[in-house]
C-alpha cells in the first residue's frame, strides 16, 4: 500500500469535523486558511465562524469597515493578515467580478497568499493536484523518508515541494492534502508522537532509526527584542478617555491603543510622571501594580505596565470608556480593559 493510499484511509478514519471541509467555496476556505496561519484550529475556529456570520461573502467583507474587521480580529495576531484580507476582497470584486479565484496561479497573484495557501485553496476547492508544504506536511515527510535538509533553507523547501508532488495522490490531491496536514497535526506531533499505533510503523525511517526526535532539522533561530511600553490612561473630569490610531507600519497597525511613553529599559514611576508633567496638568496619577506583563511575540517581548492620570483639561476628541471597548486594540490592551474597573 502506498503513502497516498495509507494516509487517505487513516484520515477518513480520525479526520476532525471542521465547518471549513464541508464547502468547496474558495472564500470559505482562503478564510479558513488566513486565520489558521500560526493559530491553533482550536483557537481559530471560533475566529472562523465569527467572520462567516459578519462577512458572508467576499462582497460583504469588501464593503466592511477596516475597524470591524480589526475587532473581529482582536487576539489573532499578526494584523497585516487582516488589513491583506479587506485588500485582497477588494481587489477580487474588482478584478474577479466577486468571484474568488480558485487556480493556484490566480492564488498566487492576490496579496497574502503565497505557495502554501494557493496549494491549499487550489485543491481543496478545485481538486487541482498542487502539494501542500506547511510545518506538519515538513514534519511528516522528513521523518517518514528520513530527510535532514534544514527546513528553514530554501533549497530544503525545493526538494521538499519535489517529494511532496512525488507522493500526491493525482486522483484525491484535496483529500490527500488535507489527510497529510491531520496527520501532522493529531498523529506525527513534533513531541512524543506515538510511533508504536502510527500506520507508518513498519515503513518510517526515522522510526527505524530512533531519530524521531531529531526530525525536522531546523537550525535557524529567531533574534527576540525586548521593548518595554509603558501604556498612560489618560482621562479629564468627565470621564473621557485619550485614544491613538497606529498609522506608522508595524505589527499594530491602525490599532487603539492609549498614550505610551516607550523606553530601551524599565523606568521607574518618578520618570513617569515627570515626563506627563511636561505634557498634561495633572490632578491625580496612579500606578496599576497587579497589571505588569511580559507580551511574548514570535520576535519581541514586550514588558508592560499601565498608569492613569486624571487631567485638569477637557480631551477634545476623546471616548468614553464604553466607547473605548469598542475599539480594535491589542489583545494585552483588550485582556487589561476587561478586567479593571473605572
Amino acid at each position: 500500500m502506498n503513502f497516498s493510499t495509507k494516509i487517505i484511509n487513516w484520515y477518513n478514519q480520525n479526520y476532525r469535523e471542521l465547518p471549513w471541509r464541508n464547502t468547496t467555496d474558495a472564500y470559505k476556505i482562503w478564510l479558513s486558511e488566513i486565520i489558521l496561519q500560526q493559530t491553533r484550529v482550536s483557537q481559530g475556529l471560533p475566529y472562523y465562524n465569527n467572520f462567516i456570520n459578519a462577512f458572508p461573502t467576499v462582497n460583504d467583507l469588501a464593503n466592511a469597515d477596516e475597524q470591524k474587521i480589526l475587532k473581529l480580529w482582536q487576539g489573532l495576531g499578526y494584523y497585516s493578515r487582516a488589513r491583506n484580507l479587506h485588500f485582497t476582497a477588494k481587489f477580487v470584486m474588482e478584478n474577479h467580478n466577486g468571484i474568488f479565484p480558485n487556480s493556484y496561479e490566480e492564488l498566487l497573484k492576490l496579496k497574502g497568499i503565497g505557495t502554501y495557501t494557493a496549494a491549499a485553496i487550489a485543491s481543496f476547492s478545485s481538486n487541482e493536484p498542487v502539494a501542500v508544504l506547511d510545518g506538519n506536511v515538513f514534519r511528516v515527510l522528513s521523518r517518514v523518508f528520513n530527510v535532514n535538509y534544514d527546513i528553514s533553507q530554501n533549497t530544503s523547501k525545493k526538494y521538499f515541494i519535489e517529494l511532496a508532488t512525488n507522493v500526491l495522490s493525482k486522483s484525491k490531491p484535496n483529500i490527500h492534502n488535507q489527510a497529510i496536514m491531520e496527520f501532522g497535526a493529531l498523529q506525527c506531533v513534533p513531541k512524543s508522537p506515538n510511533c508504536v499505533e502510527c500506520i507508518f510503523n513498519d515503513s518510517c525511517e526515522a522510526y527505524k532509526l530512533k531519530i524521531v526526535s531529531d526530525l525536522p532539522v531546523k537550525s535557524k533561530k529567531v533574534k527576540v527584542t525586548k521593548r518595554f511600553l509603558n501604556y498612560i490612561l489618560v482621562k479629564d473630569a468627565s470621564e473621557t478617555y485619550e485614544m491613538n490610531k497606529r498609522t506608522e507600519n508595524g505589527i499594530w497597525k491602525n490599532l487603539y491603543e492609549f498614550p505610551c511613553i516607550e523606553s530601551e529599559q524599565e523606568i521607574e514611576e518618578n520618570e513617569i510622571l515627570s515626563h506627563l508633567n511636561e505634557k498634561y496638568a495633572i490632578k491625580n496619577f496612579h500606578y496599576f501594580d497587579t497589571f505588569d506583563v511580559v507580551h511574548k511575540l514570535s520576535h519581541q517581548h514586550l514588558n508592560i505596565k499601565f498608569y492613569t492620570i486624571e487631567i485638569k483639561d477637557a480631551i477634545n476628541k476623546g471616548y468614553t470608556f464604553t466607547e473605548v471597548k469598542q475599539l480594535p486594540v491589542p489583545i494585552v490592551l483588550h485582556n487589561f480593559i476587561e478586567k479593571i474597573v473605572i
